[in-house]
């Protein structure tokens, strides 16, 4: 007889909770978490919600910095001032 499944698994997930739960995982380099929240929707939708939080992201951190997004983008990812 199969385990029953519990509350949280037996709601649906919607893309940015799959996005959040994705990020946050691969930022502790935990796989198994990452896995996970990969499985909860396609990749396509996956994807669209990776980059709506990096966009998010990038916007609060260029409010909070008073810069540029397109500064903070460049210096998060390590480039040279453009």
């Amino acid at each position: 007889m199969p385990e029953p499944r519990t509350r949280r698994e037996r709601r649906a997930h919607n893309l940015f909770e799959a996005a959040a739960a994705y990020v946050a995982a691969r930022a502790e380099d935990d796989q198994d978490r990452i896995e996970e929240a990969a499985s909860w929707v396609s990749p396509e939708a996956l994807s669209f919600g990776v980059s709506e939080l990096a966009c998010r992201a990038v916007v609060a951190l260029a409010r909070e910095r008073d810069e540029s997004p397109a500064a903070v983008a460049r210096d998060l990812l390590g480039l040279p001032v453009s």
